[in-house]
């Protein structure tokens, strides 16, 4: 029998954790909030140990950045030997071969049967910042069109684009313009009585209605997409709705962005979320576990749209750093590899399969299980009404998995639903024993929501 991942020696959060908290507040602005109470040591695998000696077992994964795991052995040799030869150049100064080797293997590996190039940037807000100045500069036009429920960063044009307003753009307007919201198919809050087909080809129609409502097709140069919505809930479009998004797309020359910074790297069993639909689109935007922990976010399409910025126009300091494109060829290569891919398949698999059964167990707390893959989350609602959003049971639930040693986080329009984005490699026993502690933080919930 394997020894349990989760080892808990103090109260959580314990003495020592608290006492860097406490320090933390005291030095940095209460806008840079936190969601545990934990100050982790040192990490490896799906396990991380705090300061206290406590060990957890992480379903948060960085919020989605550490697909191949906390320390991953190729990419910590990768990096000291990089750290021993160059740290730092510039790409606008100078070339160097990892920036190079970054750009064509994600050129080689996006979807797509043209030529394409790659930018890279430092997060992936950069990222979507720059494909939009692109789609501008090869349309000519000003348009963007973004869904709701969207998140794409925390820059004044991607918090304009961006949609969840109190909690990422309360008080930071005013926001870029010419940026156009049209609905998103969340097809668990359709009408009653209306079925999923009916509800996405109701919402098809809307893409149609929208484009003469809200803005004229003629006047968009990009539409930016999540093929599974992140902060939004793991909201996967469905692939009719994608599909005639493309074909809007093409028939209006409107260039159309994935925005895979979440949902790439494996999140969901393919490399791209895209992958899922057939769907390819003109430019895709990626970040997170692209670099297993190192700041890398990038841009890969068309090669005739990369192109259409003047020289100049694009690059910053730190963009494609060696350290970080060191990390990122090492994290590609385990990512890519078919076996990876089969094993994440089989990680969603089994978080699924103990989702749904507390969805069963617990109908009036857990209203729906959804995503794609491993890329997966349960949305969380007030008892007797399936489709009212309960923030405070989902807050609750995440206090109840830390405090027996698992850490998870929230997502949803609403704050509503509890998201897992374990380590992809994770084993079968570290994500047993989550998923058995998941199911213990529910019941506790549950059992308290019926007290009450």
């Amino acid at each position: 029998m394997s020894e349990a991942a989760i080892r808990l020696v103090t109260e959580v959060p314990g003495p020592a954790s608290q006492a860097i908290v406490a320090r933390r507040e005291a030095a940095t602005p209460q806008g840079a909030a936190k969601l545990t109470g934990i100050a982790i040591e040192r990490g490896q695998g799906a396990r991380v140990e705090d300061v206290d000696g406590n060990r957890f077992i992480d379903m948060a994964g960085g919020i989605g950045v550490l697909a191949v795991g906390h320390c991953p052995e190729g990419v910590t040799g990768a990096l000291i030997a990089q750290s021993e030869k160059l740290i730092h150049m510039c790409a606008i100064v100078s070339s160097y071969e990892l920036y190079v080797q970054v750009a064509e293997k994600l050129n080689e590996l996006v979807p797509g049967d043209f030529e394409k190039k790659t930018l890279l940037t430092n997060t992936g807000a950069e990222a979507v910042e720059a494909a939009v100045g692109l789609a501008r500069a090869y349309t000519g036009r000003q348009g963007v069109v973004v869904f709701e429920g969207a998140y794409h960063g925390r820059s004044n044009l991607t918090m304009a684009m961006t949609s969840k307003f109190a909690l990422f753009k309360k008080g930071f307007g005013p926001f870029a313009s010419e940026v156009y919201r049209f609905p998103f198919p969340y097809g668990y809050r359709r009408a009653p009585g209306l079925s999923e087909a009916d509800f996405v080809e109701e919402q098809k129609r809307r893409l149609d209605e929208c484009f003469v409502s809200v803005v004229d097709p003629a006047h968009v140069a990009a539409v930016v997409v999540e093929p599974v919505q992140g902060e939004g809930g793991f909201i996967p479009a469905p692939v009719p709705w994608l599909i005639r998004l493309r074909e809007i797309c093409d028939e209006h020359g409107i260039v159309l962005i994935a925005d895979e910074v979440q949902s790439g790297m494996g999140r969901t069993g393919r490399l791209f979320a895209v992958e899922h639909s057939g769907v390819v689109p003109d430019m895709m935007t990626v970040a997170k576990s692209l670099a297993a922990g190192m700041p890398l976010g990038a841009v890969t399409g068309r090669a005739e749209i990369m192109d259409a910025a003047h020289p100049g126009g694009l690059g910053g300091t730190y963009s494609g750093n060696p350290l970080a494109c060191a990390a990122a060829l090492e994290a590609m290569e385990t990512i890519a590899n078919p076996e990876f891919l089969a094993r994440a398949e089989q990680v969603g698999a089994q978080i699924r399969e103990r989702l749904e059964k507390l969805a069963d167990r617990f109908p009036d707390l857990v209203g729906e299980v959804r995503g794609l893959g491993p890329m997966l989350a349960m949305e969380i609602v007030k008892a007797g009404d399936h489709r009212q959003p309960c923030m405070e049971s989902t807050a609750a639930i995440t206090v109840e998995t830390l405090s027996r040693g698992v850490i998870t986080i929230r997502a949803g329009l609403y704050s509503n639903c509890v998201r897992f984005l374990p380590p992809l490699n994770i084993s079968d026993s570290d994500l047993r024993e989550a998923m058995d502690v998941v199911d213990e933080a529910v019941a506790a919930v549950a059992a308290k929501r019926s007290e009450a």
